[in-house]
């Protein structure tokens, strides 16, 4: 990874500005970072949101689906019989 130094200057409120070629590749769209203090550096990590799409359909629940989930109780009880059933093994 290649690296790059630039000295900014910090203003009275201890503001400083991103480099802009580092704000449109890496933040987009996005307009807020994460710092990390770590002793006398600080680290700026952009705050991303995740995609959470990629897990959709991908939970097992380990018990057999209930056709109609308007049943809600009869979902968690066979959750919970599933649970049991594993803790005892």
């Amino acid at each position: 990874m290649k690296q790059k130094t630039e000295i900014k200057k910090v203003d009275s409120q201890g503001r400083i500005v991103l480099p802009r070629d580092w704000r449109e590749k890496v933040l987009g769209e996005e307009n807020e970072v994460i710092i990390i203090k770590e002793g006398d550096f600080l680290k700026i990590i952009p705050k991303k949101k995740g995609d959470l799409t990629k897990f959709f359909d991908k939970l097992d629940l380990g018990v057999e689906f209930i056709e109609d989930l308007a049943d809600w109780n009869e979902f968690e009880k066979k959750i919970r019989e599933e649970k049991w059933r594993r803790d005892e093994k």
